[in-house]
């Protein structure tokens, strides 16, 4: 692939090649090209000229640098997860105050607070402060609430095997202080079958009380072992990580109204 031809006008600082390297001025990290053959992105800071082609060139900013945020990679809210985190009709245990649209706006306007490493390479989670009213998604299991435990065998999608699940009945967790979003890369997804027009998709979304990552569900992890026929992703089990993971689902389960 050849090197796009950036064009630059009026940038009080040198340019250097590259998508991802932070800018200097006066000392201070400032600004970052971002090149994208996807998504034209908005300046960010004043002085960056769109080129001609397919490929185009904007600014992501630092905070405190032109207004708003400007990500050098598109999110797409994926066919797979829509259903499950915005379906038709609203339920207590989704994203609540929030549509599709707007949530993907969120996603592409406004920082994470971090970035985390997921489970592959092509994984990786964006933790967000919550700015709805959507409440956690997992429930600590007590002696009080045991009994409001149900378990069933559901597949996720018509192509799936059901696989046994359990969940809480009778409960109402309060609301998340962080929505920790799951983005696989375009790449892995046209692997699985599902093409996106954008860089990264959202896959599914944790909501929690702290900016951390909920553990793999280990029967997730054990269809992923299974591959994509299977509706895995084809990463073998790893077996410290689903250690981890019976750990804490032994103590802890998802909830429904």
């Amino acid at each position: 692939m050849r090197k796009p031809v950036i064009g630059v006008r009026n940038l009080p600082f040198p340019l250097t090649q590259g998508p991802s390297a932070w800018h200097q001025f006066e000392g201070n990290p400032v600004a970052r090209i971002a090149s994208s053959p996807r998504r034209r992105l908005a300046p960010a800071c004043a002085g960056v000229a769109g080129m001609p082609g397919r490929l185009s060139v904007g600014v992501q900013a630092m905070p405190g640098c032109g207004p708003g945020y400007h990500p050098a990679m598109s999110i797409i809210l994926t066919p797979f997860a829509r259903p499950r985190l915005f379906p038709r009709e609203p339920r207590a245990n989704t994203i609540r105050d929030c549509t599709p649209a707007q949530f993907e706006r969120h996603l592409n306007t406004r920082a994470p607070l971090k970035e985390l490493d997921g489970y592959a390479p092509f994984c990786k989670l964006h933790v967000h402060r919550n700015w709805t009213s959507t409440r956690c998604l997992t429930v600590p299991i007590t002696d009080g609430n045991r009994h409001l435990l149900r378990s069933a065998y559901e597949a996720r999608t018509k192509d799936e095997l059901p696989v046994l699940v359990r969940w809480f009945e009778g409960v109402e967790p309060p609301v998340a202080e962080y929505l920790v979003v799951i983005l696989y890369s375009a790449e892995q997804l046209a692997k699985e079958g599902a093409p996106i027009d954008g860089d990264w998709g959202v896959v599914g979304c944790m909501y929690t009380m702290t900016p951390d990552e909920t553990p793999m569900a280990p029967i997730t992890m054990m269809r992923n072992a299974l591959g994509v026929e299977e509706g895995g992703s084809g990463v073998p089990l790893d077996r410290a990580a689903y250690a981890r993971a019976v750990d804490f689902w032994e103590r802890n389960a998802n909830w429904r109204p």
